[in-house]
């Protein structure tokens, strides 16, 4: 075993995948590739005798499925997931559960063109595996038991909170609304804060850092299990108490004004922060046009997208909150936004369903 790199595994039941990923792998001096394996009861077999920092996933395999392979690893000892599931519907609510299971991120493969598109991919995968690697995972594996627990204590949702024409502000508006911006370990703590959150909470925006088609099967999950309405945003949706809008994979979502209402504008356009939809793309958004009306949270993530965003919501008069390295699966995006003055305060994940409870709807 080589102790100065990133000790990886392979466990998927496509030749060509494990191919592909072995020579991806290979070309980055930090990275280790101990052995592949073409499904969970191999790789259980050979992790026996090397214990791999990172694991990369697939969901569909023979004989025991990702999923429970998954499952199994963080009961008995936590290791970072990275997914590499097929880009389909289906395939995107199963994802959905292994992320809620514990895996770290999220890498998708075509149904065709494989080899093409993973290579095309490489430095994504790349910063997977070293995001996973440097990821909290025993935090991961704490709020997923907590996500659980109150899942299984609600028996049945609350009535959703539709607002009634007295919440339509006039023009000098004074209705709150907070923006949350997140990456790797984001869809845990997202789970976490939205289902502690009663109906008549702010409108919410979210940039959750996930691919194209996974963000709506993660938005209706998410809606199955909270009192608020959650969303995969369109353009032109109003952010109105008691609904979070999530940006759509692949796409940028700004905050804008129409008259005395808050709206979210959906667009297309280059990369911003390496991302798309960025956090930076909202934040900027919220600073110009919500200002003191408007909090925001960037949460657990790697890198540093939402950092400037966060600068200039805070001279904007938003109040800026960050996630404390101890509650961060990964505290690169809130250290970045730290270490560039944009945070009012630092906090930890656990406080976030009451500072948003306290922006109470007039």
């Amino acid at each position: 075993m080589i102790s100065n790199k990133i000790n990886v595994i392979v466990v998927d039941d496509s030749a060509l995948v494990r191919q592909v990923l072995t020579e991806i792998i290979k070309t980055d001096s930090e990275l280790n590739l101990l052995y592949t394996a073409a499904d969970p009861i191999f790789a259980l077999d050979k992790m026996k005798n090397e214990w791999p920092d990172v694991i990369v996933l697939d969901i569909e395999m023979p004989r025991m499925d990702g999923i429970t392979f998954l499952r199994k690893i963080m009961a008995e000892r936590p290791t970072p997931v990275v997914i590499c599931s097929t880009l389909t519907i289906e395939n995107s609510e199963t994802t959905m559960q292994a992320l809620s299971s514990g895996a770290v991120d999220i890498i998708t493969k075509p149904q065709i063109g494989l080899k093409n598109f993973l290579t095309d991919s490489s430095g994504k995968l790349i910063d997977a595996i070293k995001g996973a690697a440097k990821s909290n995972v025993k935090q991961i594996k704490s709020f997923a038991l907590q996500n659980n627990n109150i899942k299984n204590s609600t028996q049945q949702k609350h009535e959703k909170f539709v607002p009634s024409i007295s919440t339509i502000t006039p023009l000098n508006t004074t209705e709150k609304i907070i923006a949350i911006g997140t990456s790797t370990g984001g869809t845990i703590a997202l789970e976490y804060i939205l289902t502690r959150l009663e109906v008549r909470c702010p409108g919410i925006v979210v940039v959750q850092h996930m691919p194209e088609k996974f963000t709506k099967a993660f938005a209706d999950r998410l809606n199955s299990l909270c009192s608020i309405d959650v969303k995969e945003a369109q353009n032109g949706d109003r952010i109105v108490p008691g609904k979070v809008l999530i940006a759509p994979g692949n796409f940028h979502m700004a905050v804008k004004r129409s008259g005395a209402q808050y709206i979210v504008d959906i667009h297309d356009g280059p990369l911003v922060s390496r991302h798309r939809p960025s956090v930076d793309v909202l934040f900027r958004s919220f600073a110009k046009n919500v200002g003191k009306n408007g909090a925001a949270m960037i949460l657990t993530g790697m890198g540093d997208d939402g950092a400037m965003g966060m600068k200039d919501m805070f001279e904007a008069g938003v109040i800026t909150y960050a996630q404390n390295e101890e509650s961060c699966v990964v505290f690169g995006m809130p250290k970045e936004a730290i270490k560039r003055g944009g945070v009012s305060k630092i906090i930890d994940l656990k406080e976030v369903p009451e500072i948003i409870s306290k922006f109470k709807i007039s």
